[in-house]
């Protein structure tokens, strides 16, 4: 049997995942990162995206949460990602995304238009 990262995703609301799978790729702020088994110590901010989560080895993700921000914490056994918010992509309401950023485009918030862009392509990705 392949060996296996314990995994967990907190938000300040509640536990949202813990369980063993084989990778997780985490948006950091400097770019994607792919943490498997075995992976060195290391600390991330995130920057709002989608993390995909792939229980199988080789296998497609078999769950994706959008993440509003955030810390990675990736230690020797596994990872941990605290989450300033977090949502399964499969609950995002597109519609509602696309007017929220129609409003932040017109109003000029550029900080609301990277979150709501970075939603709206995990949505519909």
């Amino acid at each position: 049997m392949a060996e296996l990262l314990d995994f967990e995703l907190v938000s300040p609301e509640r536990r949202l995942a813990k369980a063993k799978v084989a990778m997780v790729v985490v948006p950091g702020a400097e770019g994607d990162f792919g943490v498997l088994p075995g992976h060195a110590p290391m600390m991330s901010t995130i920057r709002p995206g989608a993390i995909a989560i792939h229980e199988s080895d080789g296998g497609p993700a078999t769950q994706r949460f959008f993440i509003d921000g955030g810390f990675a914490e990736v230690t020797e056994t596994g990872l941990t990602i605290l989450a300033e918010k977090a949502t399964p992509v499969a609950e995002i309401d597109v519609t509602a995304v696309a007017s929220e950023l129609a409003a932040a485009r017109t109003a000029g918030d550029d900080v609301a238009i990277a979150r709501l862009e970075a939603m709206q392509a995990a949505a519909t990705n």
